[in-house]
């Protein structure tokens, strides 16, 4: 459902458009004559990359903030806004829950709205990629409990662990690609942002860039410790793998005496303790087994007794 609400606060007008339609960019077209076609455009795709464009009255910026995916572990989410000296404009497919509740607190709650407009557009934005960088954090929290969960797993042999070290690591190589954009976008918006406020918002566009460095430092470690435990996991299946390999064919070989003897007596020609001959009865009836087991159990204990005193055993 398309959903295109406005606030306004002391003289500055915050317009969100959830879901965006051509319609929608239509009427914002009418509103905002200044707004090039190609932001519009852009607005409406969602495979745009971050960027910034700037214009005489106006700035266009594109961010991209990550949203849980039951699929994927996380998707992107594109969040496209117009920065003026009156007005700030977000466009989005209703995906970044932390930015509508800012928007429905500062509608609902007048303390939160004058806290949160009552400066001016640029201090509007700080706040909406402050809100959204801290949910970032809060994601973030959650790979690192499931990093956590996996190194227990990864030392036990009764479990498999390949598959969900592979959705860690494709779950961390998202955040940091959306995080390397975000800290390049918000350095650069650190300077241009300033001419839409009278006051200083160096620090807290700051601010907001420490917080990001934390998440990508905090990104960097997690990805080194996937890779390690994608490295133990590798390591551990391939000797459990060799270990299995080995008990078969140790199996395998000692079974090969027994297999030769019963292959020489199952010839249809005459040997000691045959139907030709006549059977031993020396230790009774089943003299010519025993004969055939003694010798099959001699050799496969003089083979393991040799793979001992060469270490294969």
């Amino acid at each position: 459902m398309v959903e295109t609400q406005t606030i306004r606060n002391n003289g500055l007008s915050w317009i969100d458009v959830q879901k965006p339609s051509f319609a929608d960019m239509t009427e914002l077209s009418r509103q905002f004559p200044s707004f090039h076609k190609l932001n519009f455009e852009d607005s409406l795709s969602k495979i745009q990359i971050p960027k910034i464009d700037r214009y005489d009255d106006h700035i266009f910026i594109i961010l991209h903030f990550p949203t849980p995916d039951k699929v994927r572990g996380f998707v992107f989410s594109q969040l496209s806004i117009f920065v003026g000296h009156d007005y700030l404009v977000t466009i989005h497919q209703g995906e970044l829950k932390p930015l509508e509740e800012l928007f429905n607190m500062c509608r609902v709650d007048e303390k939160s709205r004058q806290a949160t407009m009552g400066k001016s557009s640029g201090y509007l934005l700080h706040k909406i990629i402050d809100v959204l960088v801290d949910d970032l954090l809060h994601l973030l929290m959650k790979v690192v409990g499931n990093i956590d969960d996996v190194e227990d797993l990864v030392f036990d042999e009764k479990v498999s662990v390949s598959r969900q070290v592979a959705l860690l690591r494709r779950e961390i190589t998202t955040l940091r690609r959306i995080v390397l954009h975000l800290r390049r976008t918000v350095i650069e918006l650190t300077r241009d942002v300033q001419r839409f406020s009278n006051d200083d918002l160096t620090l807290y566009f700051k601010d907001v860039l420490e917080h990001i460095e934390k998440v990508h430092e905090a990104l960097e470690e997690a990805k080194e410790t996937v890779e390690i435990y994608k490295d133990t996991d590798f390591v551990l299946s391939t000797e459990k793998t060799n270990q299995i390999l080995a008990a078969l064919t140790i199996i395998f070989t000692l079974s090969i005496p027994v297999t030769v003897v019963a292959a020489i007596y199952g010839m249809n020609v005459n040997l000691p303790g045959g139907i030709e001959t006549g059977p031993w009865m020396q230790l009774g009836s089943y003299t010519a087994l025993i004969f055939a087991l003694a010798i099959s159990a001699g050799v496969s204990g003089l083979m393991v007794w040799h793979f001992r005193r060469i270490g294969w055993l």
